[in-house]
C-alpha cells in the first residue's frame, strides 16, 4: 500500500465513520474495487483511531465536564446530577458493548467476506429507515433520558447495538442511532451519545493491537499509516461538525438509499459475472 492508497483510505474513513453508512464496510470492500491487497482489520482500526481523535477534539468540552464526575460518588446512586447520570449510563453501555464484542468476536473473523458486507449494508439500511420513520411519527420524545436517571434498558440496548457493528457493513453510528431512535430518543442526543460511545472501544482496540502493529510495520509502513490516520482525523472532524448540524433536519432514509445502492453496485461489480 502506498501514500495515495492511505490518503484514499483516510478520506473514506473520515467521511463515512460518522454517517450511518458503515466505514468498516467501505474499507473492507475497497481492496476488491481498486485491486490492492487487503491491509487488514488492524489497519482499519488505525483509521478509526484518526476519527476517534476527531471525536475527542470536537466534544472536548463535554468530555471535560463528564470527566469531573468520575468520583467515588459516582457509585452512590443517591447522589444525582445530569453529568453523573450520563457517565453512569455511559459506563454501563460501554460494559455491555465490551462483553458483547468478546462473545461475538469469533464470528467476526469471517465477516470480511464481500457478500456478508453487502447483505449487512442492505439489511441494516432497512432497519435505519424503519427507525427514522418510527421516530418521526412520535409526538413525544424522551427528554435527555441518559441525564435524568439510571436507564439500564436504554444504555444496555445501545451498548449491545454498538457491539453488532464489529461486523463490517452494519455501521456503528447507524446501528446505535437505530437503537436510540427506536427507543424514543431525540436525534441530536442520540448522535452525540453514539459518537462518544465509540471512544472506549476504539482506544482499547488500539492498545490491544499496538504490539503486533509495532512488529509488522517498517519505517515506510509507519509513514503510510500515519498519513491515513491524519487524513481520517481531518476529514472526520469536518464530517462530525456538519453532520451534527444536519442530524435534526435530514431524513436518515437518504442514507438507507445510499446503502442499498452501494450494496447493488458492489453485488454486480463483484458477483455480476457469475
Amino acid at each position: 500500500m502506498g501514500i495515495l492508497d492511505a490518503i484514499l483510505y483516510g478520506m473514506i474513513q473520515g467521511f463515512s465513520e460518522f454517517l450511518p453508512v458503515s466505514s468498516s464496510g467501505h474499507l473492507a470492500l475497497l481492496p476488491h474495487v481498486i485491486k490492492i491487497s487487503d491491509p487488514g482489520a488492524v489497519f482499519d482500526l488505525m483509521m478509526h483511531f484518526g476519527t476517534g481523535l476527531a471525536v475527542l477534539i470536537y466534544f472536548r468540552a463535554d468530555i471535560a465536564a463528564y470527566s469531573k464526575s468520575l468520583t467515588p460518588s459516582l457509585v452512590d446512586f443517591k447522589v444525582g446530577g445530569e453529568n453523573r447520570w450520563f457517565v453512569r449510563n455511559f459506563i454501563f453501555a460501554t460494559f455491555i458493548s465490551v462483553l458483547s464484542i468478546v462473545l461475538l468476536m469469533p464470528l467476526s473473523k469471517m465477516a470480511r467476506e464481500p457478500w456478508i458486507i453487502i447483505m449487512n449494508l442492505a439489511v441494516f439500511g432497512a432497519l435505519l429507515w424503519l427507525a427514522d420513520v418510527v421516530n418521526r411519527k412520535k409526538t413525544e420524545y424522551l427528554d435527555l433520558p441518559l441525564m435524568r436517571g439510571m436507564q439500564w434498558k436504554i444504555a444496555g440496548l445501545i451498548g449491545l447495538a454498538q457491539a453488532i457493528a464489529i461486523f463490517p457493513g452494519v455501521s456503528r453510528s447507524g446501528i446505535t442511532l437505530t437503537a436510540a431512535l427506536l427507543l424514543g430518543m431525540r436525534r441530536k442526543e442520540a448522535g452525540a451519545f453514539s459518537f462518544l460511545l465509540s471512544l472506549p472501544i476504539i482506544f482499547a482496540g488500539i492498545l490491544k493491537e499496538i504490539p503486533d502493529l509495532m512488529k509488522s510495520q517498517d519505517q515506510s509502513g509507519f509513514i503510510v499509516l500515519a498519513t491515513g490516520v491524519l487524513i481520517s482525523f481531518l476529514v472526520g472532524w469536518l464530517t462530525i461538525h456538519y453532520f451534527m448540524k444536519l442530524i435534526g433536519k435530514i431524513q436518515l432514509a437518504y442514507f438507507s438509499i445510499y446503502r442499498w445502492l452501494l450494496a447493488l453496485v458492489m453485488y454486480f461489480t463483484l458477483y455480476g459475472s457469475y
